[in-house]
């Protein structure tokens, strides 16, 4: 088995056999390209030239990972940066070691391949190829036991974000009405039966809210008469008794009552149950009309923020709501650049006006109003230049507003697009004795916005060799 056959092997040390068939010359002929490719440089046959450009120790430090037939050479220090991964482990690794080639097999993903090695050799930057489905790289990123963290980090940059730890109630009754109030209504039959009662009662109260304020259906509070009796007043009567024992049921089979508390939603629902039991205090406790009407005004105007407890039940309001939220930034800016194109043209319209007779623009703070409309392209007509100039810069006022509103509405589709995409799918709960794990992505998480991607080509070019055949 130690032979050695001397002749056509050149004193390279070539083993007496190949497998089980005996080294001859017509083998050795046969196999002689394969097997010297596969061969490491002989240190003590090369020349001192090639002893001091190549280094033993590179050399000995250096390995071949073949991804589909794309060889890839990188050095041993680079993946034992990461010895909890597939690569970074010897045990792992070795049971694809092809020993005749001397590389690491895997047939994978190959243009997954490289992002995945970029992710040691920029010490643990990952990002996904363009050209590559997010759901595709990250099986791969499973497959060679990338952490969880990365994975997580390059989900979350793709608008994909893993579901706070969401408790349950402890007792049989607070699990009871937590199914009604806050599970989805896909999950309980009571929670759909609640959730369209509560759809009803804002849709009742609102539109209650509405009518009254019409001139020939409201009617006149007098010093000796009271409410009770008005249709209106009862239908928010019996609104708001409901929305008081929501509220009631929420707080009861809440894990967390502070943390409802504080949320947006239970806020809503808190404001939901305020106003008419408001206006019967001041009915019953306060004399002066005057002072009535005008509590009653405000809680009108508080009555209808009701409107927006349709978003717990509306998916389409919860991701316009996230993306506006995500999209603050680029609205922010919006509203800069306007007050700076408000406050430039009114200027300039006010110094060209202010001599006609019977202008408008009698001030800079006039011209705010008009340069706001115009801006957005409403033009209401109650101020109109009348000069030549004027009319000049009215109309680039206008042609600024289009192309100021319109730069912002992509990047807000966008990011409609996205988080609509990442909420398409309902998230996997999985119930614990003391917690819910939502293992996917929820709607209660802000999904952040996708970063800027770059090609996986942008690697170490010198460590990177592709072999196709």
């Amino acid at each position: 088995m130690e032979a050695v056959w001397a002749g056509a092997g050149g004193g390279l040390g070539v083993p007496g056999t190949y497998g089980d068939v005996p080294l001859t010359p017509t083998t050795l002929r046969r196999n002689y390209a394969a097997w010297f490719r596969s061969q490491p440089p002989r240190w003590r046959d090369a020349s001192p030239s090639v002893r001091q450009k190549y280094p033993q120790s590179y050399h000995r430090n250096r390995v071949i990972i073949n991804v589909s037939g794309m060889r890839i050479e990188t050095q041993l220090d680079t993946l034992n940066r990461y010895p909890n991964t597939l690569l970074g482990d010897e045990e792992k690794r070795r049971k694809y070691y092809d020993p005749v080639k001397r590389e690491y097999f895997f047939d994978r993903h190959r243009p997954s391949a490289e992002a995945i090695l970029a992710f040691y050799q920029t010490h643990g930057t990952l990002t996904r190829p363009f050209e590559v489905p997010l759901d595709v790289f990250t099986d791969e990123l499973k497959f060679f036991e990338i952490d969880p963290e990365s994975i997580a980090q390059i989900r979350a940059a793709e608008g994909f974000v893993k579901g706070k730890v969401r408790k349950i109630p402890q007792t049989e009754t607070q699990r009871r009405i937590w199914e009604m109030t806050d599970c989805s209504p896909e999950e309980f039959f009571k929670a759909k039966v609640f959730s369209y009662l509560c759809i009803v009662f804002t849709l009742l109260s609102t539109g209650a809210l509405c009518l009254e304020t019409i001139p020939s259906l409201s009617t006149v509070l007098t010093e000796d008469q009271t409410r009770f009796k008005n249709a209106f007043f009862v239908i928010e009567a019996v609104s708001a008794t409901f929305f008081a024992i929501e509220v009631s049921l929420r707080l009861f089979g809440s894990p967390d009552i502070r943390k409802y508390a504080r949320s947006k939603l239970g806020l809503l629902d808190i404001i939901s149950a305020v106003p008419v039991m408001v206006n019967a205090i001041v009915l019953l406790h306060v004399q002066d009309v005057a002072t009535v009407q005008r509590v009653l005004r405000y809680m009108r105007l508080i009555r209808s923020f009701r409107v927006f407890k349709l978003s717990r039940y509306s998916r389409g309001l919860r991701i316009i709501g996230e993306a506006l939220a995500n999209s603050s930034s680029d609205i922010a800016m919006l509203l800069v650049f306007m007050a700076i194109l408000v406050v430039l043209f009114a200027a300039g319209m006010y110094f060209v006006e202010v001599n006609v007779p019977g202008t408008a623009y009698t001030s800079i703070p006039e011209g705010f109003w008009w340069a706001l409309v115009t801006m957005v392209t409403l033009g209401y007509g109650d101020m109109t230049p009348t000069t030549g100039l004027g009319k000049f810069i009215g109309s680039l006022l206008a042609l600024a507003g289009i192309l100021t509103i319109a730069l912002p509405v992509p990047i807000i589709v966008t990011r409609f697009d996205v988080i609509y995409s990442t909420n398409e799918d309902p998230p996997e709960e999985e119930a614990g004795e003391d917690t819910r794990d939502d293992l996917e992505e929820t709607e209660d998480e802000e999904p952040t916005m996708p970063q800027t991607m770059i090609s996986s080509d942008r690697l170490i070019p010198e460590i990177i060799t592709t072999d196709f055949s």
